[in-house]
């Protein structure tokens, strides 16, 4: 109880314990910049980076010629579109095109709060000079896949080459397909926005995009398809896809950019490029990663328990109410908790040989809501008028 000696209006700062969530959404950039620090820097607002990195190279490509730094125009995109946090890092030009990513992705290792990469400068038009290996697109690309699914947390946001032709990146996608695919997604064509000298620059959407994650996540959450959403600060394309093209690419893991009369320019898709069905939507594959994030922060206080029944109903307790929560937010599919979510740590999962070793299994799954993409109207005519219905 509090004493006053005074009567009147008392003010008292009271501090609440964080909420056991996590932030979502965060970008790592790696990528060119005409100065400042190789090492990763925290940036909340656009102005920093301009701050810290002196702003873009070349200023982007044009439509008449091309650049050799992205790394600015990416972020101010990522802020644009209602991103509120990410990690840069500024990659050292000395070395080669994959040389460099891989350093930057070494430069990550200690940030557990970026849950995205974006590398806008790997497809960039004119090669670093050190490297002029025609395939250091692929070799960069995999490389972040590689990082993303070896840390199990991170999911990467690849740009596709700036071809006319999108069979070009048919094949790029296919180049990437493999283990490491569920973690990461492709994005085709690249944007038209309006520079400051009026012309139409043409920039990788990796950028922007990052920012419809982002966006996605702070007002649903990571089970939200990053699509159907309009890029702010794109007036064009570079290719304009027909109905039938964004099919077919589609149907090849590529995510397309669409410009939807009325509607303006607006991410159409949320296909991994991992073969398995399984992690084939984005949302899958990221709600299970959060998931995991969220068990090794929260979850380390139980570490040097006694490993008894005590033990395995507080993992249980903890477990069944965040994944209930994730159920209530529209996270899991089925109409009860039963049906979405189960958690078993007992004597099953854990036999005399598995304490002995000083372990604790627990077993969970979870059935993860998929993005309706297709949506079927019937209109069906009949002697006693029309009859439109959603199936």
């Amino acid at each position: 109880m509090i004493h006053q000696l005074t009567p009147g209006v008392q003010r008292q700062d009271v501090f609440p314990p964080p909420p056991r969530t996590l932030l979502t959404g965060v970008p790592a950039f790696l990528g060119r910049a005409a100065s400042g620090p190789y090492t990763p820097q925290r940036l909340t607002l656009w102005p920093q980076f301009e701050a810290t990195f002196g702003g873009a190279i070349s200023g982007g490509a044009t439509s008449g010629g091309a650049a050799d730094g992205f790394l600015a125009d990416a972020v101010r995109g990522f802020f644009d579109n209602g991103g509120t946090l990410c990690h840069v890092v500024r990659l050292p030009e000395s070395l080669s095109h994959v040389e460099a990513v891989q350093d930057g992705l070494v430069a990550l290792d200690n940030l557990d709060d970026v849950d995205l990469v974006c590398a806008p400068d790997i497809v960039a038009a004119v090669p670093w000079p050190v490297d002029d290996d025609p395939g250091r697109v692929i070799v960069a690309q995999r490389a972040i896949l590689r990082h993303c699914r070896e840390r199990g947390d991170r999911f990467a946001l690849l740009d596709g080459i700036p071809a006319v032709d999108p069979t070009v990146v048919v094949d790029q996608c296919a180049a990437l397909t493999g283990p490491d695919g569920a973690y990461g997604a492709l994005y085709y064509p690249w944007l038209g926005v309006s520079g400051g000298d009026g012309r139409l620059r043409y920039l990788p959407p990796s950028g922007h995009v990052a920012g419809a994650y982002s966006t996605a996540d702070q007002r649903v959450g990571v089970h939200k398809a990053p699509a159907n959403t309009v890029v702010e600060g794109a007036v064009d394309l570079q290719v304009h896809l027909a109905a039938a093209e964004v099919g077919t690419l589609y149907e090849q893991r590529v995510n397309c950019l669409r410009a939807l009369p009325g509607r303006g320019v607006r991410v159409w898709g949320a296909r991994t490029l991992g073969a398995d069905p399984a992690w084939r939507d984005v949302t899958a594959r990221r709600l299970v990663s959060t998931i995991g994030r969220w068990i090794e922060r929260f979850m380390t206080g139980l570490v040097h328990e006694p490993n008894d029944v005590r033990l395995w109903v507080r993992i249980m307790r903890e477990l069944t109410a965040y994944l209930d929560g994730l159920f209530q937010r529209g996270a899991l599919q089925g109409r009860t908790p039963a049906e979405a979510f189960y958690v078993k740590c007992d004597h099953e999962t854990n036999p005399p040989a598995v304490i002995e070793a000083g372990v604790v299994v627990t077993h969970i799954g979870v059935a993860p809501t998929a993005p309706a993409e297709f949506i079927t109207v019937r209109v069906i005519h009949g002697a006693s008028g029309v009859t439109v219905g959603v199936a």
